[in-house]
């Protein structure tokens, strides 16, 4: 597939996009010595996405309330949607990657999605990166008011990855409380090999334990000394955790 196809302009800085398209487990030596790879164009494009995704959310909700666009923007970004939208776009057949590394449990097409996207914007500026996200990624593969309405059930996600892997999830209520008007609310934490992971506060026992799960979600993909851990608690056992399943979890 021609990068022109793909995008609908033709490149300035043919390197940038060489790099988006280039996994780490392939990474090259650039002349400077540094070795090159998508990992810091993926960072660009993953905070470019948000904030053009938030803007896109602002102007076709304009009634809607802070929770709803952060919502409903989470489910757009998140990586099991980014890799379904890159291997749509032909980017599974563009990644250049060590074929000892699996392609299908660490969402390395999202991931590579997210570094072009860094890399039009280094390569066009804003307003072309926009443009890109809005026309050929929203408008093609994204009906805004379905995904919006669609429920994630973080819960349910993080005790189906307990269970792969074989570790106890616990949920405990800490307490309960009035606000100001006079409703209950509920705190919840979840531990993990003895250790919190997720509190979340809710108006019923279930939102408190959906949103303490995506807290949860959230530290199990991000947090690389907690993973470690985790790990090495496993080691004993016969069958290890697989670190590529962190990523079969819902973005947060």
């Amino acid at each position: 597939m021609s990068l022109y196809k793909l995008l609908g302009f033709y490149p300035n800085d043919i390197a940038l996009y060489e790099q988006a398209f280039l996994h780490k487990s392939s990474s090259v030596e650039s002349y400077n010595g540094k070795w090159l790879n998508n990992e810091r164009l993926e960072f660009l494009g993953d905070a470019i996405l948000d904030a053009i995704v938030a803007d896109i959310l602002y102007k076709y909700f304009p009634n809607r309330r802070e929770g709803y666009l952060t919502n409903t923007r989470s489910k757009i970004v998140q990586r099991e949607n980014l890799n379904h939208i890159a291997v749509k776009l032909g980017l599974h057949k563009m990644v250049i990657y060590s074929t000892r590394l699996s392609s299908h449990n660490n969402h390395l097409y999202g991931n590579a999605l997210e570094a072009l996207i860094g890399a039009i914007y280094l390569d066009q500026g804003y307003r072309k990166c926009y443009h890109f996200v809005d026309i050929m990624i929203i408008k093609e593969f994204i009906n805004l008011d379905n995904i919006a309405r669609k429920e994630v059930n973080f819960k349910s996600a993080l005790i189906e990855w307990s269970q792969k892997n074989k570790l106890e999830i616990v949920f405990d209520l800490i307490e309960s409380f009035m606000d100001n008007d006079g409703n209950q609310v509920f705190q919840t934490e979840i531990t993990l090999l003895n250790r919190r992971i997720g509190v979340g506060i809710g108006y019923s026992k279930k939102e408190s334990h959906q949103n303490a799960a995506k807290m949860a979600i959230k530290k199990l993909r991000t947090d690389k000394e907690f993973r470690q851990y985790i790990s090495e608690s496993k080691k004993k056992q016969p069958n290890g955790i697989d670190d590529s399943r962190f990523e079969e979890l819902p973005e947060s």
